[in-house]
């Protein structure tokens, strides 16, 4: 079973860069050109906020992961179809390893988030990096709930891929990302929660930018939220992955 991950994850590696002269570091190079992009833009309007372009690398980086996920992890098993109907073995192992591409670039730049507070005189504590590890892992099961689901129905609604991205297109301004959530009356800020990846980033920012810690009771919503998306979407895969090769 490892090794048919580690097959799965490293073949996906080397299709996805294969050819590209820089590779791995195409990755890390999209989201850093939309970074220098927003903070040319916003970092005026927002100025009087010295803590703007933390908050705002911390919240690009994260939305990165999971709007690449997402769209990854909606096609992944119609990409893999030719595997689908010629060997026996688990059906979710296609879409947990479709996140693996994502998932360490992510890795890399919390890396260098951190190392880079620390070198600015502002370490996130141990306590803190452990809360923000959480919260990656959330947001990551969040990702693999959506994704099992999702990848399933694709095969069934071949509009479905479609509809995520104009989705994701208004959800990246529906998340705290470019503005500070503050800006807004706090009578709005319950409808901004209920977007998934909203919590996490509001929480990795005060983790690691703040140097505060989110109450319990926050962090028990989230979990709540992150076991229901996850539940749902391995219902609906478990339902309707039987059928999977027949639907391709």
């Amino acid at each position: 079973m490892v090794g048919l991950v580690w097959t799965l994850v490293r073949t996906d590696f080397r299709v996805r860069y294969h050819g590209t002269f820089m590779g791995f570091l195409w990755a890390l190079l999209r989201p850093a050109a939309m970074f220098l992009v927003l903070m040319a833009v916003f970092s005026f309007i927002f100025a009087q906020d010295p803590s703007y372009k933390l908050n705002l690398i911390v919240g690009l980086f994260l939305w990165d992961f999971f709007a690449e996920s997402t769209k990854v992890g909606v096609t992944c098993l119609a990409a893999k179809g030719y595997l689908l109907g010629k060997t026996q073995f688990p059906r979710w192992i296609l879409v947990l390893t479709s996140t693996a591409n994502a998932s360490l670039t992510l890795l890399v730049i919390s890396v260098a988030i951190v190392i880079a507070l620390a070198t600015m005189g502002r370490p996130p504590s141990l306590g803190g990096l452990a809360l923000f590890g959480l919260c990656l892992f959330s947001l990551w099961l969040m990702v693999l709930g959506f994704a099992l689901g999702a990848s399933v129905l694709f095969l069934r609604y071949r509009d479905l891929n479609q509809v995520w991205e104009v989705i994701l297109q208004a959800g990246f301004f529906l998340a705290p990302i470019v503005y500070p959530l503050g800006i807004l009356p706090e009578r709005f800020h319950f409808y901004l929660y209920v977007w998934p990846p909203t919590p996490v980033i509001q929480f990795s920012r005060t983790l690691l930018v703040e140097g505060g810690v989110p109450t319990l009771r926050a962090f028990l919503m989230l979990a709540g939220v992150t076991t229901a998306i996850f539940i749902t979407g391995l219902v609906i895969f478990r339902r309707n992955s039987a059928a999977a090769a027949e639907n391709l």
